[in-house]
């Protein structure tokens, strides 16, 4: 596995903190210089949170009050983990439109982990920051998860 540079690392750590508005370009340049990954290899459960570009899929995941995704097999993926009033997690299959499956597919000509939903043309891409950490950029149908011609960014830290 080939290691992140410092400054990469660095530079994601500051977008991280960055309240806002984060330039899609810099994440872009991020996941440029970050290793695919195999759908094999990111089993298990992910706490997520979203890069704050004002994409407007960050406020209907906040209303969902989304937790992260849960990857019990290549099979078997959950998207969309949330929390509900009390702050029990489940998986919430009616915004999410069902659940989903990991692939690895290509994207920008790289192939990599993907979540592939079930009930709709979306896919979560992934490429791996380290053994803990995922970016992902929401794709597919434009006028599903393109604002302003912008992707969604993301990341997951393993739990």
């Amino acid at each position: 596995m080939t290691v992140t540079s410092p400054s990469v690392r660095q530079r994601w750590d500051e977008l991280r903190a960055h309240e806002g508005p984060v330039d899609p370009v810099a994440l872009d340049e991020i996941w440029t210089q970050l290793e695919t990954v195999d759908a094999g290899e990111i089993l298990g459960s992910w706490k997520g949170f979203a890069f704050a570009t004002g994409h407007p899929l960050q406020r209907r995941l906040d209303k969902t009050r989304w937790h992260g995704k849960r990857f019990s097999s290549v099979h078997a993926a959950q998207p969309l983990i949330c929390a509900d009033e009390h702050g029990e997690l489940f998986s919430d299959v009616k915004s999410g439109n069902g659940e989903a499956s990991l692939w690895n597919v290509e994207f920008r000509g790289e192939v990599t982990a993907t979540m592939v939903y079930d009930g709709m043309p979306v896919f979560d891409h992934f490429k791996r920051l380290d053994a803990d950490t995922l970016m992902g950029i929401m794709n597919g149908k434009p006028e599903l998860v393109l604002a302003d011609g912008r992707h969604f960014y993301f990341g997951l830290e393993r739990e």
